[in-house]
């Protein structure tokens, strides 16, 4: 464990409501009532375990779930099995799953390289024929959602923790958002084929999600065109994931 993995703090999402929501949408980017069933799933960073439960006892889904975190916080934990991690390796046999869940993990887990080797066990875990969700903040997000101060991932890193200090937000800047051609690059290095979702992404968030703010219903008036051309700099980058 790096002296870098040893000062993050867990910033899980731990209200309950917005998990299920989170599960419906991920179950519908991917597709998963056309896959065989029963499906074989691990979800990375369960934090509250409200994913991981939504797909444990989903009504017609068959999904046999493991979750795996560095921390346990799970305020749900029935339905799924869990098992406590240490930093990015997972403790499973290669191939052994045909969907791998990464929601918000990746930019906690530390540097590129562990960055990196994330990727390289999801793609190890994953079954020939799986597929993966990862989705991940943009590093050039008007507001940076962890610590909500605007603009902190903009900066070169040994500037955010200064700003962060300066704003009195926090001690240390534990977050490596990527860009969306940085994160293009690592998975391509990591040997997936991989779709940006974007702006299907966005239409799923705003049908499912409906507490829009401004900048919500602003963008759900526009047209795919213009969504398309904004992708770049969309809040949060989602990935549908398959092995090369």
């Amino acid at each position: 464990m790096t002296e870098t993995h040893t000062t993050r703090l867990p910033h899980a999402v731990l209200d309950l409501p917005s998990r299920r929501l989170k599960g419906l949408k991920i179950e519908r980017l991917l597709d998963l009532a056309a896959l065989p069933q029963p499906i074989e799933m691990l979800e990375i960073g369960t934090g509250s375990g409200g994913i991981a439960h939504y797909f444990a006892t989903h009504e017609t889904l068959r999904c046999q779930v493991t979750a795996v975190d560095v921390i346990d916080q799970r305020l749900q934990d029935a339905g799924f099995d869990f098992r406590l991690v240490e930093g990015t390796t997972l403790p499973f046999a290669d191939a052994r799953f045909d969907v791998v869940i990464s929601n918000h993990v990746i930019e906690h887990v530390g540097d590129e390289a562990a960055q990196r080797h994330h990727l390289a066990e999801v793609r190890r875990v994953m079954r020939p024929a799986g597929m993966g969700y990862l989705a991940v903040p943009n590093r050039w997000m008007l507001v940076e959602p962890h610590y909500r101060l605007a603009f902190l991932s903009w900066l070169p890193m040994a500037w955010r923790t200064p700003y962060l200090r300066a704003m009195r937000r926090g001690r240390v800047y534990d977050c490596n958002p990527p860009s969306l051609r940085r994160i293009q690059r690592l998975l391509t290095d990591s040997g997936f084929h991989f779709e940006y979702l974007s702006t299907r992404a966005l239409r799923e968030t705003l049908a499912i999600e409906r507490n829009w703010g401004m900048l919500a219903r602003t963008a759900a008036a526009l047209p795919d065109a213009l969504l398309d051309r904004l992708a770049p700099f969309n809040p949060t980058l989602i990935f549908k994931l398959t092995r090369a």
